[in-house]
């Protein structure tokens, strides 16, 4: 701008007066972290070593609970959706989502992993084709993971069926 502009700019704005605001000026105020231990399997789950989990196995949880969970009547906590990303970059956000979900104490997340039907056509006909809803379930069982999660089933057709896993998480423990 050149000073005619910069001469007819403050003229404009010398009878301006700032907004009373009731709000508070939020960049000062102190942000209080709180450290959290790391999470490991022996902090999570100190009972007997964990066995593969399954879709639809009830272990450890009481009927009505497992029931409520399978049927859809838990309300969702999180949710996360692998549509468009590279198995490395879903095995990360899967990894991070299940952490910082029990950490936030969430108790039914759902991960939607999608069917895997749009594979390109001149692909080969017997090649496997969705590669994280093959995935997801092997990461799930990873001992990193697998002591944080109590179950898993795949919700009911119009909630995306086998494109969509829900986890029922463990309840956190606080140490």
């Amino acid at each position: 701008m050149d000073s005619i502009d910069d001469d007819f700019w403050k003229e404009i704005i010398k009878d301006i007066v700032p907004l009373k605001s009731d709000k508070k000026d939020l960049s000062r105020k102190k942000v209080l972290l709180t450290v959290t231990r790391k999470i490991t399997p022996s902090t999570v789950y100190a009972g007997e070593p964990l066995e593969r989990l399954d879709f639809d196995e009830a272990k450890g949880i009481d009927a009505n609970t497992f029931r409520r969970f399978k049927t859809g009547r838990m309300p969702l906590d999180g949710k996360l959706d692998l549509h468009g990303y590279t198995e490395d970059q879903a095995f990360e956000k899967v990894t991070n989502f299940i952490k910082s979900s029990y950490l936030k104490s969430f108790r039914c997340v759902e991960i939607i992993t999608g069917k895997g039907l749009h594979a390109q056509s001149d692909s080969d006909f017997f090649k496997s084709r969705g590669v994280l809803k093959d995935r997801v379930p092997q990461w799930l069982n990873s001992p990193e993971l697998r002591s944080l999660i109590l179950a898993i089933t795949h919700p009911e057709h119009t909630r995306g069926g086998s494109g969509v896993i829900r986890i029922l998480l463990r309840r956190r423990k606080y140490l």
